[in-house]
């Protein structure tokens, strides 16, 4: 590998962070920054890195996307039988991580993961495109298989089975909510002195605001 990649650095100087300009409550100040992300029209600013675990602690991470957030906790949705899906529901603890690199942003988010209510899970699965609800009968996530042929092959049984007809939504598949007992905003700022205020959720329901040294 080129030893000039340990070269590669950039230096922070958008903006600041200060405890005086953040809201009390962690969703509302993530709604702010995720409004500006969507205002900078970055790339899929709802793709975030979602961290799992095995029961035994072996860890495993990988992109996925938000598909919501309220005061309840941040959704996305996968195929229950996929790694991930399988690790949460062995070990019910995720982190999530959003990197908004043009406005020298990140966000990590830790907590407790719960399935969706069936109903929440069959009301998005109905809003997805045709196509989308198809691949999550096509594919067994997480699976070996021995071609791509395979792959193409069931969709095109199954566009042809369900032509003209509502797509059912799979039993293996769904949504996971992440519980946030932690979340921490970080800003980038010059000479590597970044900006980190992390919530932390206390017995009362509150949130406990910090500064972290960078």
């Amino acid at each position: 590998m080129d030893s000039s990649i340990a070269d590669l650095r950039q230096n922070y100087t958008l903006a600041g962070l200060s405890e005086a300009d953040i809201d009390s409550d962690p969703i509302e100040q993530f709604g702010v920054w995720f409004q500006q992300a969507l205002d900078a029209d970055l790339l899929e600013p709802n793709a975030m890195t979602l961290a799992t675990a095995t029961p035994d602690g072996k860890p495993t991470a990988r992109i996925v996307l938000l598909k919501g957030v309220d005061e309840r906790g941040f959704v996305f949705y996968t195929n229950y039988e996929s790694q991930k899906g399988q690790q949460l529901i062995a070990n019910p603890y995720a982190a999530l991580v959003f990197l908004w690199d043009k406005l020298e942003r990140q966000v990590r988010i830790e907590g407790k993961v719960v399935k969706l209510d069936i109903k929440e899970s069959e009301e998005y699965f109905h809003s997805r495109p045709k196509a989308s609800q198809l691949g999550a009968w096509a594919s067994d996530q997480s699976r070996v298989i021995s071609n791509r042929e395979v792959l193409e092959q069931r969709l095109e049984d199954l566009e042809t089975e369900y032509q003209n007809k509502t797509v059912p939504i799979p039993q293996h598949w769904g949504g996971f909510r992440v519980i946030p007992n932690r979340i921490e905003f970080w800003q980038g700022r010059p000479s590597r002195l970044h900006d980190r205020l992390v919530y932390n959720l206390q017995d009362d329901s509150s949130w406990q605001v910090q500064r972290l040294s960078p």
